[in-house]
């Protein structure tokens, strides 16, 4: 039997495969590791990747699924017995690699947490595809019912540069064309003839800041999901004609993503479903009439959208408040199963957008408090003036004012960071279709059955034992992130590789059917 090899022979050995591993695809970090740092990068993967338990270690983080900021939990894990309520055996988590358990951030945001943000986005592209054609207890039926894709945008504050695509020659038509030139009252010209690139940094930015009306834009954004609720009220009582030439009872149903435009402005884009009450069960869905079409839908959908407004409080700058209504570039159109817009391209293009932040602004940032304000609200960029306005009309008046401030204007300085914008970025209506959390209920329990046929080592079909313990936690927070930057490495290393077999299974299962 060949005797083991030294310590430092399998760190050189485990710190090359590491090298051949990762290369240039993981190493999105500011540090500059170097093999002779002990303490770097290189050095902790070599030796975490060289230990024993380095098998252990692993299995025990991939079920984070390469989250790149885990939160670590600290306790003790009691077994219960579900038919009696006994507690049969406890053990602490010092017993676990690294003395933690990993649990993924969860954060949506593809900026923050790539990994985390799939996960958000594979969730949101299943939730809406539901409401569509059915499945995961959203009846099959639904395919039949009139549906509209709805664009809502915020009106105009100022004139910005822009990129707009001709869509019958595919040509980029100039920013800002006017026959004749004109100026502002600070002397700048309201024109630009330019063809912007797609990744020009002047797209949002306005032509004149001095003329740009900063306090309606975060204002609007403040109040964009009001806006929304009440248009979902106007378009409800807009189906009552409709009601009543065919004698039923409709419900507009619906699922809604958030997207900053690259000028700082929230807008939604909307699948937007028309369904029959049930009229024993409100909570059946049923298929409307046949004589009523998306062209129907449609024209309700305008109607409230043209007709609603929101009057904001008083404000110490606006005394009158603020009136707040849709932009006049608004897009409904009717989805199909066939053609450009089907039920699979929607589901796609809302789930992608769910995942998004401020990127598009320019602005990334944690919330923002009064020792970090100054870092943001410059007035050199456009984003940078949006936070100050979003920090100086949440400032809470010295005068006697409303109790309710906090959750009016006040709450401008707590959504800074966003620009104004508190709402949630993926909503739905509560029959649309399933939930995120039997979408979550489902997938853990799809990998409590994987874990447990691992470690049984028999086929999940065979098992139909119904599960009589029950794993109860009693945890802390104990931070956040992995221990070292080599452990990050080769959580990463490990999710990469599960990320490639499974797109390897998707595509050889799809030549598969192919053939």
């Amino acid at each position: 039997m060949p005797a083991a090899a030294p310590s430092s022979q399998l760190e050189d050995t485990a710190l090359g495969l590491l090298t051949d591993q990762l290369g240039a695809k993981l190493l999105h970090t500011t540090e500059r590791p170097t093999p002779e740092d002990p303490n770097g990068a290189h050095a902790t993967a070599a030796r975490r990747a060289a230990s024993p338990d380095y098998p252990r270690w692993a299995d025990h983080i991939a079920t984070t699924g390469g989250c790149q900021r885990p939160i670590r939990l600290a306790g003790h894990l009691h077994t219960v017995d579900t038919t009696t309520g006994e507690t049969t055996s406890s053990r602490s988590t010092e017993t676990l690699p690294d003395g933690v358990i990993y649990t993924s951030c969860g954060d949506r945001r593809a900026s923050v947490c790539p990994a985390c943000a799939e996960t958000y986005r594979a969730d949101t592209y299943h939730l809406v595809r539901a409401g569509l054609v059915g499945g995961k207890g959203v009846p099959d039926t639904v395919a039949t019912h009139p549906v509209v894709f709805a664009t809502f945008t915020a009106p105009a504050f100022g004139p910005v540069h822009s990129r707009v695509v001709d869509r019958r020659t595919g040509r980029v038509k100039p920013c800002r064309m006017r026959r004749t030139i004109q100026r502002c009252h600070h002397g700048r010209v309201l024109a630009c003839p330019q063809r912007h690139a797609e990744d020009a940094k002047c797209i949002g930015q306005p032509l004149c800041p001095q003329c740009y009306d900063y306090d309606h834009h975060v204002v609007w954004n403040a109040w964009a999901a009001e806006l929304w609720r009440r248009t979902t009220i106007t378009a409800h009582r807009q189906l009552r004609p409709l009601e009543k030439a065919h004698g039923v009872k409709l419900r507009l149903s619906f699922a809604k993503v958030a997207e900053y435009q690259a000028r700082g402005l929230i807008h939604f884009h909307a699948l937007i479903r028309l369904d029959q009450v049930g009229p024993a069960d409100p909570d059946v869905v049923l298929a409307p009439p046949p004589g009523i079409t998306a062209v129907e839908l449609d024209q309700v959908i305008s109607r409230a959208a043209a007709s609603t407004a929101v009057a904001t409080p008083d404000h110490p700058r606006r005394p009158g408040g603020w009136t707040l209504t849709w932009g006049p570039q608004l897009d409904f159109r009717p989805v199909s199963f066939s053609g450009e817009l089907t039920d699979t391209a929607v589901a796609g293009y809302l789930a992608k957008y769910a995942t998004k932040a401020t990127e598009a602004t320019g602005h990334v940032s944690r919330r923002i408090t009064p020792e970090t304000i100054g870092v943001y609200a410059g007035t050199a960029t456009h984003a940078g003036r949006l936070v100050r306005t979003c920090w100086v009309l949440g400032r809470r008046p010295d005068e006697e004012h409303p109790a309710d401030w906090k959750h009016s204007y006040g709450r401008l300085r707590r959504w800074a960071h966003m620009l104004g914008f508190g709402g949630h970025f993926a909503t739905k209506s509560r029959r649309y279709s399933t939930t995120r959390k039997a979408l979550k209920a489902t997938r853990r329990e799809w990998r409590r059955a994987r874990a447990h046929v691992r470690r049984a080592g028999f086929d999940t079909a065979e098992h139909t034992d119904e599960e009589t313990t029950l794993v109860v936690g009693s945890l802390t927070f104990a931070g956040v992130g992995y221990r070292t930057i080599g452990d990050h490495w080769l959580a990463l290393t490990v999710a990469m590789q599960a990320r490639e077999r499974r797109q390897t299974a998707k595509e050889e299962r799809i030549t598969r059917l192919a053939r």
